[in-house]
């Protein structure tokens, strides 16, 4: 794995068993929040080239295998931001617009606590709505995070509007529920 890299070869080698022995357990971590398994691989191999490239013999990692499944998380939610879409509207844009997820999430103006919340909200959304079952999921992700109307989910899936707003509703009343423990916890940052 490590073969391209000049690395000296007693750090290759740590480096190389720590790969081999917790792939399989980051890929399980990685493939309960992302669903596409060449997007868990794609994110499993950046997490791996940042063991690489972060990994030094005077300053070794103390606790691999929670170093790896932090950047793992890290990695996710970066996969998650990338996948919004540019097309929803800036936060303050329109100041009677409704407070979406965009603005709560998006601020450039927070402060380092604030964007520490923020990265925990994203994967605990992540893991909720993983949590969630599929058609849920679905009118709840293309609504809140991919900005469509009603309509337009609707004319793509083929259900009828009123069956999308109750599937909307029941995943918001479960997302609340799931994420109650961490609103509580980041209100005050």
């Amino acid at each position: 794995m490590l073969d391209a890299l000049t690395i000296p070869e007693n750090t290759a080698a740590t480096l190389d068993q720590t790969m081999r022995s917790e792939r399989k357990r980051l890929l399980d971590f990685i493939r309960k929040r992302v669903r596409n398994q060449a997007d868990a691989e794609d994110i499993l191999q950046d997490v791996f080239y940042q063991l690489v490239t972060s990994y030094s013999i005077t300053d070794p990692i103390e606790k691999m295998t929670a170093w790896l499944f932090t950047v793992a998380r890290n990695k996710i939610i970066d996969w998650y931001r990338k996948r919004r879409p540019d097309s929803l509207p800036a936060a303050g844009d329109d100041p009677s617009s409704p407070l979406n997820l965009e603005e709560i999430l998006f601020d450039p103006r927070q402060n380092p606590d604030q964007v520490y919340a923020r990265s925990l909200v994203w994967t605990e959304l992540a893991e909720a709505l993983d949590e969630l079952p599929d058609e849920q999921r679905e009118v709840f992700v293309m609504h809140e995070l991919e900005g469509r109307s009603f309509k337009e989910i609707a004319d793509i899936t083929g259900q009828p509007l009123n069956t999308l707003l109750s599937r909307k509703r029941y995943a918001v009343l479960l997302l609340r529920d799931r994420l109650q423990e961490l609103y509580s916890e980041t209100e005050n940052l």
